[in-house]
């Protein structure tokens, strides 16, 4: 029987075994490797602390992920098929490790977090009148 995400080295151990899957992966492992040719070793902290503070509610994680994402955009558009492929992995891999109620609402945050950033990424701006 799998055990649930209880504290920081559950969370290492998902992401460490996520972002594997994803450097693997032909669909979106170039866009870490390549693109944004990330820092695995200053990428993986920011990591375990963003996701600890997501599911946990500590206020350890420092920085903003849109704008990351918004430079990223900039250089590769990630669409639709770009965030449903890192979610697939994302869940795939908390079911293969986990079990119990923080794995489902780590899942939950993820698939929150990722749907907003697809939307604020992909929706066209707003059409301000002024008068």
């Amino acid at each position: 029987m799998k055990k649930d995400i209880h504290n920081r080295e559950d969370i290492i151990q998902l992401v460490d075994t996520f972002y594997g899957m994803v450097q693997e992966n032909n669909k979106i492992g170039p866009i870490f490797t390549e693109v944004a040719k990330v820092d695995w070793v200053h990428h993986l902290p920011k990591m375990y602390d963003f996701w600890e503070s997501i599911l946990f509610g500590k206020a350890i994680y420092k920085g903003n992920p849109m704008l990351v994402h918004f430079a990223l955009n900039d250089k590769t558009s990630l669409q639709t098929a770009e965030f449903e492929t890192w979610k697939t992995i994302f869940f795939n891999t908390v079911d293969d490790l986990f079990e119990g109620s923080n794995a489902e609402l780590i899942k939950q945050k993820a698939q929150s977090i990722a749907d907003l950033m697809h939307f604020k990424i992909n929706s066209p701006p707003s059409k301000i009148k002024i008068v």
